[in-house]
């Protein structure tokens, strides 16, 4: 990257059902940047270990499977993609059966170091080039804004009450948010948040970070919310939104 060239790390973390993945791709869309799914990575390793045979309860297994994990990240956020050995695994990694098994690699520490790693990797070759030609990324997940990018240019923790999360969850994966939608999510939001805040904070904002509550927002209001947040920062990349 030449001498005078601005690159931009947009890092937000959430619990789920917080609305971090629509709202970050489409933040990362209106400012030109590139878009990081850090939790596809996790599930992208569970779909790999459950492919390999490799028993998620099996730690130093899980571990050792991770890193040899054959996972290439698309990071346009128009059509982000996620592929491992050639494969393109972006649906299969949304299927119950992943988000239930999950946060066995998710909460494994050394599965969460390599991963960690590979996220800096990325990240870093956003700032130099990458997808984004050196403009930057916006990298969503859990342990962002602490832990794999603390020095982000913007850091937010995006939030919403455990009631919206789960009607937006149950809208995503069963196309309704009635009492049985809801009923049938509850294990892939509250469970999978109690277990993976075993090992990382994101529901309570470190120093530093923007708190962005998004329970009565939409999705427009809360794109909007952000690019406030980093029109804020003084990011010369910020753009009105369009």
């Amino acid at each position: 990257m030449e001498a005078g060239e601005l690159s931009t790390v947009v890092a937000v973390d959430g619990p789920s059902g917080s609305g971090k993945s629509s709202v970050s791709r489409e933040v990362a869309r209106r400012l030109g940047l590139a878009y990081l799914d850090t939790g596809a990575m996790y599930r992208a390793a569970t779909w790999w270990c459950l492919d390999q045979g490799v028993p998620l309860g099996d730690g130093p297994a899980v571990a050792a499977a991770v890193r040899d994990l054959p996972l290439v990240m698309g990071m346009d956020p128009a059509a982000p993609t996620v592929t491992v050995g050639g494969r393109d695994v972006g649906a299969a990694i949304r299927s119950t059966e992943i988000s239930s098994q999950v946060s066995a690699v998710a909460t494994n520490l050394d599965a969460r170091a390599e991963l960690g790693r590979r996220q800096r990797e990325l990240i870093e070759a956003e700032r130099s080039g990458g997808w984004s030609g050196g403009r930057g990324v916006v990298a969503e997940g859990r342990d962002i804004t602490t832990v794999v990018a603390p020095d982000a240019d913007v850091r937010v923790l995006l939030t919403a009450d455990e009631a919206a999360r789960l009607a937006r969850r149950a809208r995503e994966v069963h196309g309704s948010d009635d009492a049985a939608a809801i009923a049938a999510t509850r294990d892939q939001v509250v469970r999978r948040d109690a277990d993976d805040s075993t090992v990382v904070e994101f529901q309570v904002a470190a120093d530093g970070v923007v708190t962005v509550d998004s329970s009565e927002l939409d999705l427009e209001q809360t794109v909007v919310a952000v690019l406030g947040v980093v029109g804020r920062a003084g990011d010369p990349q910020a753009r009105a939104p369009r």
